[in-house]
């Protein structure tokens, strides 16, 4: 059966800002489904608050509205366009899903005549509702953890009573495990229900036995009107039970699960996913199996839309599970859809995977101080990365180089604990680097047996963390001159770095690089292809690995490279990894539009990032697409097999520009602004000499490089001092001190995390005002896209501000200075590319904090605010295709765009709320007024002060 011809019109709801627990995996889904469903020439319509990402690009949707996600906005969209027939819920994960239901008991689907695709009510329903979910599966003889529903604190404590410890607390309808709790003894347990009820939007949690120590599986599927039903991919959580799905080690293909149970699992999804409504979409669902031989199976939960998950199985797979979705939810069958990578397969034809996919989360506790780092049921990682090797070492290894947490990849890089009793206790509290202790744990001679009790860690993957720590031990015997061909083939096919390898042999890097040339070590590029090369993939989405080389009849020898590099000319644009804290989707938005502009240029697209949540990993967002991690072996390795004509680094935020110096070193061109420039920018000494030069106000400062120094440098500055250290991201490690003993402290606090950095010392200007600038500029032209000023005072971080577009208060003469100073920072830093400067107004002189000659976070802001594509136009600028001169600038604004940081919080009990000079937000929406006595905006003044800390 064709599509449904009755739909022209679709509704998308889309998730609004990034929080712990719903991030831009469902901007990519969101994204997919638009992209979908107007292929069949339907318009779309969409409503989502999140200004950063891709999905509220003009070019996404018919009509895109930036409007807070409530019945109230939905009303608004229905009354202007009561044509539309149909909504799509299930793209926009739970806050979509709950809206949705608002919306339907309030009888608004109903009012306007909008049917629901994708899902159906009672699926979510069930799904959500704990208590129905769980009556559900002993209708159908699934089994499930024993369990009872409490909606008062009264039968909450009986249900206790009855099941004995240790319990789970599961708040009904929340997300990302929100208020969820393990609980071990009767003291913490009523701290905890209460939580729970009070997390859950109707009061009512599950309380169930707890399976610590199952093993974890999840299934994607797909189903269509015809009660097709395939199974995309098998995920297993290397973490067991009792650890949130977002914040465990995961792995694709499911590597410890023996085939019948697989087969009995996989019936039970599909029956699971037949008996909770009749809907065509995509639906993830969990499971837990007992870890003996019985392998019991207990399902857990069943999510009726697109989830995190799938987001990560689309990428694993190749296979678009949003984009399939869409077309399911419009009527298609899947027999009648395309698969999108071999073009010759249907969409039916269930993806084969002949290489390993590990996802790693990313966290960011360091931003929320004193907060449990301990990982349980309720996640707390704000971002993840994705490796893809031949073998579960290869992927591990990839996934942990992809993190940017300064780790070269699994032990060997003089990181690892050395404390047993620390090893000890990171095991038996799930810690966020567990990933690494374990292999800490088996080079200090802890048996597997005694980390599998601790842990419950399957042996297959101990054993396999066994055998790297073994090929390390046999390495360290060499050195850099006798190391055998073998074993430095096997390190590389293990996942090994250069650098990690060099760490072992007690040589440099490049020492490492030029055996393996010298060896003919080299990458070859294998393609994702869903099929297990079954069939021809059309699509050019690769990996990297090592492969021994293959001899012919005619003693030819040569190794299998699948990534053929045409002749055209190129462009290589750095991503910018995972999500994290300081650094968004925003980002991720820049390096799309940045693909986009140079593919209208002529140029074949290259694009290198290792993040599954995003829409620039799309297997046809650029021309080739590199899903490796945006670590320095990588992309170098990359660039020697492409010859590109140069690389984008100014578009993926402080991930790529750290790249840019070793790129320079290489003699590999950099597309836009020179690395000299950008280094210009970071080194305080040589960019205020250049503000000196140029006649601009700086506040005092002063660098030291210990605590005597600073302590010095403070009797000159005088406190209030800003204290910070270079080259970081997100105001990381940035703090106002007001005394000589406060300096100390974080002085030495900053030295022991960030050895060996220099510190900078400004002079806080206490009760300015702030403001930032975004300028587009060629080496002679500079248009200012944008200025904006924060509503808090100076010192809360521009990420955490509240911030306006226009200006709500700054007089003529501070706007001009603004303007002045912009125009001549960007020319004298000899910008190509896109600049933003912030500043800080005291007594109406406009002094500079810093420049930033690169995409900023605001800029997709200011982007989806004056409707104009600014990172298009400063793409063509970088590649020398147009001047600025070129451009009509045509900023379309009525009254005021307010970017609004969003706060992931409630994750983290008892954490310290002060804002400050750090960035804590994890993403932002966008309100538009249309003057200043919206109320919106009064009380937002009024509280401008609220949060600062010192």
């Amino acid at each position: 059966m064709p599509k449904d011809n009755s739909i022209k019109s679709v509704l998308i709801i889309g998730s609004g800002p990034i929080v712990i627990g719903q991030a831009c995996e469902f901007d990519y889904a969101g994204s997919q489904a638009a992209r979908s469903i107007r292929e069949e020439g339907i318009e779309v319509i969409l409503i989502n608050s999140n200004p950063a990402t891709i999905m509220t690009d003009p070019t996404m949707a018919d009509h895109i509205y930036l409007l807070p996600l409530t019945t109230k906005s939905i009303v608004q969209i229905l009354k202007e366009h009561p044509q539309i027939d149909a909504v799509l819920p299930t793209m926009g994960g739970q806050t979509a899903l709950n809206l949705c239901l608002e919306a339907d008991e309030k009888g608004i689907w109903e009012d306007f005549n909008v049917k629901l695709i994708g899902v159906d009510v009672n699926a979510i329903n069930i799904t959500e509702d704990r208590e129905q979910f769980k009556q559900l599966l002993e209708r159908i003889g699934v089994g499930a953890a024993p369990a009872k529903t409490a909606t008062s604190f009264l039968k909450g404590k009986e249900i206790a009573q009855e099941f004995g410890f240790p319990l789970v607390i599961r708040p009904s309808f929340t997300l990302g495990g929100t208020g969820a709790a393990f609980v071990h003894t009767k003291e913490e347990f009523d701290e905890k229900l209460t939580y729970g009820l009070e997390m859950s939007p109707i009061h009512e949690v599950l309380i169930d036995k707890a399976l610590i120590g199952w093993k974890e599986y999840e299934l994607e599927l797909l189903r269509d009107k015809n009660d097709n039903v395939v199974i995309i991919c098998s995920i297993e959580n290397m973490d067991p039970m009792g650890i949130h799905t977002g914040d465990s080690i995961t792995v694709a293909p499911a590597m410890t699960l023996s085939d019948t149970t697989f087969q009995k699992m996989r019936d039970m999804a599909i029956l699971m996913m037949r008996s909770i409504g009749n809907f065509a979409g995509g639906c993830n669902v969990q499971f837990a199996v007992s870890p003996d031989d019985k392998e019991d199976i207990v399902a857990i939960e069943i999510n009726p839309r697109v989830s995190r998950s799938s987001a990560l199985a689309s990428k694993a797979t190749g296979y678009p599970i949003a984009k399939i979705a869409s077309k399911l939810a419009l009527g298609y069958h899947l027999d009648e859809l395309q698969n999108q990578i071999t073009k010759s397969t249907s969409a039916l034809f269930e993806p084969t995977l002949d290489y390993v996919i590990v996802k790693i989360p990313r966290w960011n506790f360091d931003k929320f101080e004193g907060s449990d780092r301990t990982l349980g049921l309720q996640m707390k990682s704000v971002g993840e990365v994705m490796g893809i090797g031949r073998s579960f070492q290869e992927a591990l290894h990839k996934a942990t180089q992809s993190l940017e947490i300064k780790r070269n990849g699994l032990g060997a890089d003089g990181k690892s604990y050395k404390n047993y009793e620390q090893i000890i206790e990171k095991l038996t509290f799930a810690s966020w680097d567990r990933v690494f202790v374990i292999y800490d744990a088996i080079q200090m001679g802890i048996p597997l047996s005694r980390i599998h009790e601790i842990t419950k860690i399957d042996m297959w993957f101990l054993r396999q963390y066994e055998e790297l720590y073994q090929i390390e031990k046999e390495i360290s015997k060499y050195k850099i001159d006798s190391l055998p061909k073998e074993l430095l083939l096997e390190a590389k096919q293990k996942g090994y770095g250069d650098r990690q390898i060099a760490h072992m042999l007690g040589c440099l890097e490049s020492q490492v690089y030029k055996l393996r040339e010298e060896q003919n070590v080299k990458r070859v590029y294998k393609l994702v292809d869903t099929c297990a090369a079954e069939f021809t993939a059309k699509t050019p989405y690769y990996y990297s690995t090592f492969e021994a080389d293959i001899e012919t009849a005619d003693g030819k020898r040569y190794v299998d490279n699948e990534s053929i590099v045409t002749d055209k000319k190129k462009v290589v644009v750095l991503g910018s990894g995972p999500n994290r804290i300081g650094q968004g989707i925003e980002f991720d938005y820049s390096c799309v539009h940045g693909v986009l502009a140079a593919k209208e240029c002529g140029y074949e697209t290259i694009m290198i990032n290792c993040n599954p949540e995003t829409v620039s990993t799309d297997f046809d967002t650029a021309d080739k697409l590199y899903f490796e991690p945006v670590f320095w072996e990588h992309i170098y390795d990359i660039i020697r097999h492409e010859k590109p004509d140069g690389v984008i680094v100014q578009l993926g935020g402080q991930t790529a520009l750290k790249l840019a110096e070793k790129l320079d070193r290489y003699g590999i061109k950099i597309l836009g602004t020179s690395f000299d420039a950008l280094d210009l920018a970071e080194d305080r000494g040589r960019f205020s000499e250049l503000l000196t030069e140029l006649k601009i106000p700086f506040p005092q400062f002063g660098v030291a490089e210990n605590a005597d120094q600073a302590s010095a440098l403070a009797d000159v500055l005088d406190f209030p001092l800003l204290v910070r250290p270079s080259y970081v991201l997100g105001g990381q490690g940035m703090k106002i001190v007001i005394n000589k003993q406060e300096l100390e402290e974080h002085v030495i606090d900053l030295l022991k995390n960030i050895p060996g950095n220099k510190l900078l010392l400004d002079h806080y200007l206490d009760g300015a005002i702030e403001a930032e600038a975004d300028a587009i500029c060629d080496g002679e032209n500079v248009y200012i896209i944008g200025i904006m000023e924060h509503i808090e005072p100076c010192g809360i971080h521009s990420g955490d501000s509240n911030a306006t577009l226009p200006p709500f208060n700054l007089g003529e003469f501070v706007m001009q200075q603004i303007k002045d100073h912009t125009k001549k920072i960007a020319l004298a830093l000899r910008t190509v590319g896109l600049i933003n400067i912030q500043f800080a107004i005291k007594d109406d002189t406009v002094y500079i904090i810093e420049a930033n000659p690169r995409a900023s976070r605001t800029v997709p802001f200011i982007a989806k605010a004056y409707g104009e594509p600014y990172v298009n136009y400063a793409t063509k600028v970088m590649l020398g295709k147009n001047k600025v001169t070129d451009f009509k600038f045509n900023p379309q604004l009525k009254g005021y765009a307010i970017k609004q940081p969003v706060f992931s919080f409630s994750k983290f009990q008892n954490v310290n709320k002060a804002l400050g000079p750090e960035m804590k937000s994890t993403g932002e929406s966008i309100l538009f007024i249309d003057d200043l006595k919206d109320d919106q905006f009064y009380e937002l003044y009024s509280r401008r002060k609220m949060y600062l800390s010192k």
